[in-house]
């Protein structure tokens, strides 16, 4: 007498690793990892604008020690860290302006990290961080123009800061028009997307920018030459 076998019996069942994945939700399908370009410039820029406002910090520091200290980046009177660090300017909030570079250049960091691990963020969070990176710029910008304008000094340790803010914010920016993060519909997405390749470019225009306007300004080569 003859036993069939029903199909698919004795088979032993799938292993795990072996089943098809489950498609990713829709909150991990709308989760992006930046571009390794931009995590490292991230963590550059992040590492510059850290530099800069830890030597700001060390600075201001001795002044309060020593009102009359010659500091390291009081180059001439034009290149200078003693006017900026002891006028109004250096401190906006009511405390140092590089308390702030301390508290939040470590974040750019951290996001450029964790890209590099292959970490999604969600798009919200893209969102936030552009809103971060929108004071940034517009507090170095009225700083410059302080520094320019009213105080005529060029301060080394702020330029680095400037230096390591201006390209994270413009690479940042677009990448987020460029994914839809920013949601500013089709023509951003295709704005961002058309200028993100540019961003060395622009940025070289943003620092010439300064340049000259120092240059008008305060005749940095006569002085400095």
């Amino acid at each position: 007498m003859s036993t069939q076998t029903r199909p698919g019996a004795g088979t032993p069942p799938a292993r795990t690793a072996d089943r098809v994945a489950a498609p990713p939700s829709p909150a991990a399908r709308e989760a992006l990892a930046p571009p390794v370009a931009l995590a490292v410039l991230l963590i550059v820029g992040g590492v510059l604008g850290l530099i800069g406002a830890f030597e700001l910090t060390i600075d201001k520091f001795a002044l309060l020690q020593h009102p009359s200290i010659h500091l390291n980046c009081n180059i001439n009177p034009l290149v200078t860290c003693s006017k900026n660090l002891n006028s109004p300017e250096g401190a906006v909030f009511g405390f140092p302006n590089s308390v702030i570079g301390l508290m939040c250049f470590p974040a750019p960091i951290l996001l450029g990290v964790a890209g590099l691990a292959g970490t999604r963020f969600p798009r919200w969070f893209w969102a936030a961080f552009n809103v971060g990176m929108a004071f940034a710029i517009g507090f170095v910008m009225f700083l410059i123009t302080q520094s320019l304008f009213h105080l005529g000094t060029l301060c080394p340790w702020c330029m680095v800061v400037w230096i390591g803010t201006i390209p994270m914010v413009i690479a940042t920016t677009l990448f987020n028009l460029s994914t839809g993060a920013l949601p500013l519909g089709r023509n951003g997405r295709r704005v961002g997307a058309s200028l993100l390749g540019w961003t060395p470019l622009i940025t070289l225009v943003v620092y010439l920018t300064v340049a000259v306007l120092a240059q008008v300004k305060l005749d940095v080569l006569h002085t400095v030459f």
